[in-house]
C-alpha cells in the first residue's frame, strides 16, 4: 500500500489516498501494508509523497485517540484547553486554525472586588480544537464546551490564572491579521466616560451632519425691555411672554 497523493502529517487518511503498488522484494518495507483497508482511518504522523509505502512506524498508535491533537502543537507551543459557552466561543462560530484574542475580566485588586477591569492579555492566538468534554456536576454527567488554544508556556501560566480568577472571552481575528494593538484596558470609569462623550455630542454631528452647521443655526431672541424682567412662556404649544417690572 502506497500513497496516491501527498499526504500531509496528520491527516486522516482515506481509501482514496492509497493504491497497490507493486515493490521489489528485496526492497519490501518491514512494516508496510499489504491491503488498503488496514491503513485506512489511520492518522499520519510524518508526511506521506505520492508512491511513498505506508509504513506503520509514521501513523499515530491506534489505541491512542489523542495522538491527532499532539501533533498539531506547534513546536515550542502547550495546548490549552479552556470551558467556554455561546457567548465566550463567539456563538460556535470558532473552528479549528481560527485566531482568536483573549480578553479577562477581572477585579482591579484584591482590595477592592468590586472594581472589575478588562484587559487583553493574548492576541493572535491559533485554536487547534473546538468540542465537547463530559464533567460531573450534582454526581451527574454535564456535556460542556470546550475549546483548545496554543499558546506559549509562560501565555499558558497567564491563561490558567485568568480561567480560575476571572472571566475570559474570546474575540474572533481575521485569519491574516498577525497585527498585535496594545489597548490600555478598560474600567468602568473609561466605560462611562467614554459613554458620556458619546451622549454630549450634537445629534448631526452622530448622523455625520456638520457641527459647525448646528452651532451657526440663529436662535430666537427674546426682546428684553429696558427696565424690569420678561419670562418666555410656552404652554400647549403656544408661545407668550410676560412682563415684570
Amino acid at each position: 500500500a502506497v500513497a496516491a497523493v501527498d499526504i500531509p502529517m496528520g491527516t486522516t487518511i482515506n481509501p482514496n489516498q492509497i493504491v497497490l503498488s507493486s515493490w521489489p522484494k528485496d526492497l519490501y518495507p518491514r512494516d508496510s501494508f499489504q491491503a488498503v483497508k488496514p491503513a485506512t482511518g489511520r492518522v499520519a504522523m510524518r508526511d506521506f509523497q505520492r508512491g511513498e509505502p505506508i509504513v506503520e512506524s509514521k501513523l499515530v498508535p491506534s489505541d491512542k485517540s489523542s495522538g491527532l491533537l499532539s501533533l498539531k502543537v506547534p513546536a515550542g507551543m502547550r495546548a490549552f484547553t479552556v470551558k467556554v459557552n455561546e457567548v465566550v466561543g463567539v456563538g460556535g462560530f470558532i473552528v479549528p486554525d481560527s485566531r482568536v484574542d483573549v480578553v479577562v475580566t477581572t477585579a482591579s485588586s484584591p482590595q477592592q472586588q468590586q472594581d472589575q477591569v478588562s484587559k487583553t492579555f493574548l492576541q493572535n492566538v491559533q485554536v487547534l480544537a473546538a468540542g465537547q468534554a463530559v464533567e460531573q456536576k450534582d454526581n451527574k454527567p454535564v456535556t460542556v464546551n470546550t475549546v483548545t488554544l496554543a499558546v506559549a508556556p509562560a501565555d499558558a501560566e497567564k491563561l490558567a490564572l485568568a480561567s480560575n480568577d476571572g472571566k475570559i472571552q474570546l474575540v474572533m481575528r481575521n485569519f491574516s491579521d498577525g497585527e498585535k494593538v496594545e489597548t490600555p484596558g478598560s474600567d468602568k470609569g473609561t466605560l462611562l466616560a467614554s459613554l458620556r462623550q458619546t451622549a454630549s455630542r450634537p445629534r448631526s454631528a452622530k448622523r455625520g451632519g456638520n457641527p459647525a452647521a448646528v452651532q451657526a443655526r440663529p436662535t430666537d431672541s427674546i426682546k428684553v425691555a429696558k427696565s424690569g424682567y420678561v419670562v418666555e412662556v410656552i404652554k400647549a404649544g403656544k408661545r407668550s411672554e410676560e412682563r415684570f417690572d
